[in-house]
């Protein structure tokens, strides 16, 4: 988690003799107002020979006494660490800026090499951004590792100002061969919102260099989220991502899924209470999937992931053995959906790792799905609206060639479809499928779009609708056919099979989806046919838990189907026992 890994670089510290070489006033309530008040202080600075850490955690700093520190800070060359967080308790903000200005001053004087810098906990505002400005720009932090600036209500402004000050400080120490490697950047708190986030995201590009990102409760939306999810493709050595209490949506989701595919080194990824949403989540489920092979944590709590969204990131980790731990807690699973994630961890022998979910908020409401919608709706309108803004200039010119476009297809002559399997898909019937002849498994892959989850499903319930157990032609046509199609579809890169699950499961009226999707009435011939898929050796067996699930419920819609769901059920059973 992201507190051991501070641990243990507090650790490596410790090690090198960075500890043996620090002076510590921290927590000391001390209230320094001028400079007979650190006069002490100011003595035992000047007199430790190869100071390397100074902290006033705790206390309380005015000017005059800032300013006489800084003097004795003058002669420490061998200078690297600033633990100043919480050290302007009860000041007026004004005050804040010239304790900084001459502290910093002090530093650059010294020829002091900072590695870290720590301010946290000064609510000093844009202002206070400025009187570290220079300091940041200054040769003192061309080896800076970390800045820590939690809850310094910066604001846009302070995020601007930092921002351009640290690309100036990577701009000046590049021309000198060295260039700014920043490898923690922690700024909670500190309503940055879209501009200043954005603002930082070039920073953070441009440095490449970012190990650990704490961004939490800053009011960034979906623009600044997906500017960042740019700036992070960049940092490939990120191990934590911390963005709790932020409003992703769906599109800030996608666009942070995307990054994650182009980083490998990442441990800890803290999304909580950010809104991702069902698609969202799913998003992040692929990504995961594909990479992060070293894992240890992942939130995505309170982000309104439904039961299907909860199951497909259950199943992107069923390889990360170096997972601590998954936490879905307060999402819209409901009571069966909670059961059912917990049966699917346990069953991967992960039930230890996903955290308590003790407090989902249970299936949503169709008011609740329809809110969503109109946000997600409002949110892709906002972004069309953009970008019809930017292409304005554009539009003629691609109006007249699409014009032409249209005169040159219309000249054309585009081979039909062949009518009888689109007959066959819209109406189904075993005369039909027998009428296809030999080639009716090409002739039907034709036909499907076998990228697309979704529209694979469908085929799959239209051709095992005409399936008849007494009629030897007709279910070897429907099998062959099946295989054909799932055996090519499991093989295209790009198919999702969880997603190809989910959709059966919401198409037979056993799982309720986030779009309104009207189901049909399940036959035996789907189940029948479902049995023998989960038997090839093309059918991911990681899916055959979520289908034993979904089977083993009480659920009026499979009443009908008899034998064929209690065939169906056994022989998931067997399979995963088998596996």
């Amino acid at each position: 988690m992201a507190t051991d890994i501070v641990e243990e670089l507090a650790n490596s510290l410790a090690k090198s003799g960075v500890a043996e070489k620090e002076l510590s006033y921290k927590g000391q309530g001390r209230k320094l107002d001028d400079a007979q008040s650190v006069e002490d202080m100011v003595t035992e600075i000047r007199d430790f020979e190869g100071l390397q850490a100074l902290r006033l955690e705790g206390n309380t700093v005015g000017v005059a006494a800032a300013q006489a520190i800084a003097k004795a800070l003058e002669m420490k060359n061998e200078f690297k660490c600033c633990y100043w967080s919480d050290m302007f308790t009860g000041r007026l903000r004004s005050e804040i800026p010239p304790a900084l200005t001459s502290l910093g001053d002090a530093l650059m004087l010294a020829g002091a090499r900072l590695t870290v810098l720590d301010l946290s906990d000064n609510a000093f505002g844009p202002d206070g951004v400025k009187g570290i400005e220079k300091l940041l720009k200054s040769t003192a932090c061309y080896t800076l590792q970390e800045l820590r600036l939690n809850n310094c209500g910066m604001g846009i402004g302070g995020g601007t100002i930092l921002a351009a000050s640290l690309i100036q400080g990577h701009k000046n120490s590049s021309a000198e061969g060295a260039p700014l490697s920043l490898k923690v950047f922690v700024a909670g708190r500190n309503r940055l919102e879209n501009d200043g986030a954005t603002a930082l995201a070039r920073a953070f590009q441009m440095m490449g260099s970012l190990e650990e990102v704490h961004m939490p409760q800053n009011g960034i939306n979906y623009p600044g989220v997906t500017a960042l999810a740019t700036a992070m493709q960049h940092n490939a050595g990120l191990r934590v991502l911390n963005l709790n209490d932020n409003t992703f949506t769906e599109t800030g989701a996608v666009a942070m899924a995307r990054a994650l595919k182009h980083l490998r080194s990442v441990q800890v990824i803290n999304f909580g209470d950010c809104l991702v949403r069902p698609a969202g989540a799913i998003a992040i489920a692929e990504s995961v999937s594909e990479g992060l092979p070293i894992l240890r944590e992942l939130n995505l709590s309170f982000c309104e992931v439904t039961e299907h969204a909860a199951l497909a990131v259950a199943l992107s980790v069923k390889d990360r053995d170096k997972l601590e731990k998954l936490d879905l807690n307060g999402n819209y699973l409901g009571e069966d959906g909670c059961k059912a994630l917990k049966e699917y961890m346990e069953n991967m022998n992960m039930g230890e790792i996903l955290g308590s979910l003790s407090d989902d908020e249970g299936e949503p409401e169709d008011g609740d799905e329809e809110e969503i919608e109109e946000e997600d709706e409002e949110e892709i309108e906002e972004e069309e609206e953009e970008e019809e803004e930017e292409e304005e200039e554009e539009e003629e010119e691609e109006e007249e060639e699409e014009e032409s476009i249209k005169v040159r297809n219309a000249l054309l002559v585009k081979p039909s479809r062949p009518p009888d399997v689109s007959s066959f898909l819209s109406f189904p019937s075993p005369d039909k499928l027998l009428k296809l002849g030999a080639k009716r498994a090409m002739l039907i892959e034709q036909q499907v779009d076998l990228s697309d989850a979704t529209k694979t499903a469908e085929a799959f319930l239209k051709i095992a609708s005409v399936y008849r157990e007494e009629n030897t032609d007709v279910k070897s046509a429907v099998l062959d056919s099946i295989d054909s199609l799932l055996r090519k579809a499991f093989s295209t890169p790009s198919f999702q099979g969880f997603n190809f699950v989910s959709s059966l499961l919401v198409l037979l009226g056993l799982l309720k989806s986030e779009d309104k999707v009207r189901p049909v009435l399940p036959v035996p011939g789907h189940l029948h046919v479902l049995e023998h898929v989960v038997r090839q050796d093309y059918f991911p067996k990681e899916n055959v838990a979520v289908l034993q699930a979904f089977m083993s419920r009480n659920n009026k819609a499979l009443d009908s189907c008899g034998n064929a769901r209690n065939n169906l059920q056994s022989t998931l059973q067997r399979v995963r026992a088998e596996g």
